[in-house]
């Protein structure tokens, strides 16, 4: 796991961009096609607001998954995940990507379908890199602390905690606490953690505890994001925000 600490969180997106802009840059010189998974929140606003402006980036042999969605929520709701990247990601691209295969979370019982969907597609593909976050509560993707560390299974369905729930009314996606669904459909850990390279970018205050449990802290699932410890390709993107409470 390596560390990075800018200044400015502005800072902190673009030197994730351009990392993770080189990985897929050299999978695709490498095999000819790159597969990554994306991460939404606002922890990624600057991060993608620079990944979309590389000129240099042919996205045309790249495909997509992401990370996340609400289960029982519509595309056009201000917090939908899809909608979210359509927006920021895809509709900016000056060369479409090869295919994105979103997450269809729209639903209210189906979370079990989707997830079958999604692993026959991901199962057996290799993973360039994952564009991740930390959560306040430390998770990533969704996976809530005590996270499952040992399930193979590529998507699975998740309860959302209140930690988690309430960080989504804190951004301002949701008016209330009861708006913030329950349930939601989520990349595994042991799904992320099969990407040959991670770029975790987390800035902001409000993440200092998470980020110091997670880079200091003991692996564990109480601690969702400790498990990138044992990552052999991670870099973590910090502003000095979300870098004040390390130790070094």
């Amino acid at each position: 796991m390596e560390v990075s600490v800018c200044s400015k969180k502005a800072l902190t997106g673009r030197l994730a961009a351009e990392h993770g802009a080189s990985v897929i840059q050299n999978a695709i010189r490498r095999k000819g096609e790159c597969n990554i998974i994306l991460a939404t929140g606002a922890s990624q606003f600057e991060m993608l607001s620079h990944l979309v402006t590389l000129e240099y980036m042919d996205w045309s042999n790249v495909t997509c998954f992401h990370l996340d969605e609400y289960i029982g929520l519509k595309e056009d709701h201000p917090a939908s995940f899809v909608k979210y990247l359509k927006e920021r990601f895809v509709s900016k691209l000056r060369v479409p990507v090869r295919q994105f295969h979103f997450v269809q979370g729209t639903a209210a019982g189906e979370g079990e379908s989707e997830c079958s969907r999604l692993n026959k597609i991901i199962r057996d593909l290799e993973i360039d890199v994952a564009f991740i976050g930390i959560g306040e509560n430390g998770h990533i993707a969704f996976n809530d602390p005590p996270a499952d560390f040992e399930t193979t299974e590529p998507f699975i369905v998740v309860n959302l905690d209140e930690a988690c729930r309430r960080q989504q009314l804190g951004e301002g996606w949701f008016n209330s606490l009861d708006d913030v669904p329950k349930q939601a459909i989520s990349m595994s850990v042991q799904q992320i953690m099969a990407s040959k390279a991670v770029v975790v970018t987390v800035p902001d205050k409000r993440k200092a505890e998470a980020v110091r449990d997670a880079i200091e802290g003991a692996m564990q699932p109480s601690v969702p994001a400790s498990i990138l410890q044992r990552h052999s390709n991670c870099v973590l993107f910090l502003d000095k925000n979300s870098a004040s409470l390390l130790s070094k």
